[in-house]
């Protein structure tokens, strides 16, 4: 029997198991209360979507003014030749991903929930205000400009499933870093490759972590070499 028939039989089987069900395809209708409180009804959606396509320039530059703070305006929203793979969108125009996601919604939601984090165990759980979240990130990217971390630099980013990897990274934004997610698992092998292929400046790890229950000491693997 070939390798292929293997796979191709295992799968038959697989397939006339009674606990195995193809996908079922099936449309739930809107419940009338979740229409109400929908930001667009579907004329509005439907309005919306033939102005983009009509004027996509002029609809995109609506809502990047509208839901985006910019440092720098754009010369042009949009220069795309589709036939010679040439995409450029809002060319000129600069913003920091930090001060999006976190400046611009402080004096309307500081107080906020803006992150829910759930640990490994059912008693573990925190909750972050916008207030909070941007009071940790400022004090994270000056303890990355203490450690000579400047724009373009490369950040490795090793640490458990913690709400702290998201201050982390906002703050690695903010600077204008570049950070490099490694999954907490790794090995102390996988975490040099990454780190030597990104070319990364310093590493962000925590002394231990939990997954699945089981513990495993992150500072440790990243001093192996």
């Amino acid at each position: 029997m070939s390798f292929f028939n293997g796979i191709n039989r295992n799968y038959n089987s697989y397939l006339n198991c009674p606990y195995f069900t193809m996908p079922e395809s099936k449309i739930y209708s809107v419940q009338p209360e979740a229409s109400l409180n929908a930001l667009l009804n579907t004329e509005q959606y439907q309005a919306m979507y033939r102005r983009s396509v009509d004027d996509p320039g002029e609809f995109w530059s609506e809502q990047a003014s509208l839901f985006l703070n910019w440092s720098q305006p754009w010369r042009t929203v949009m220069d795309c030749d589709f036939s010679k793979g040439y995409i450029r969108w809002f060319e000129g125009g600069k913003l920091n991903v930090s001060v999006n996601c976190l400046d611009r919604h402080l004096a309307t939601r500081g107080d906020q929930i803006a992150i829910i984090w759930e640990g490994d165990r059912p008693d573990q759980d925190k909750k972050v205000t916008y207030n909070e979240l941007h009071r940790d990130v400022c004090k994270f990217a000056n303890v990355l400009k203490t450690k000579g971390v400047k724009k373009g630099d490369r950040v490795c980013i090793y640490l458990p499933m913690l709400a702290d990897a998201a201050t982390v990274m906002l703050a690695c934004t903010r600077i204008g870093a570049v950070h490099s997610v490694v999954f907490g698992g790794f090995s102390a092998e996988a975490l040099k490759d990454r780190i030597l292929d990104a070319d990364c400046k310093v590493i962000v790890c925590a002394d231990e972590g939990t997954a699945a229950a089981k513990l495993f000491r992150s500072k440790p693997m990243s001093m192996k070499h």
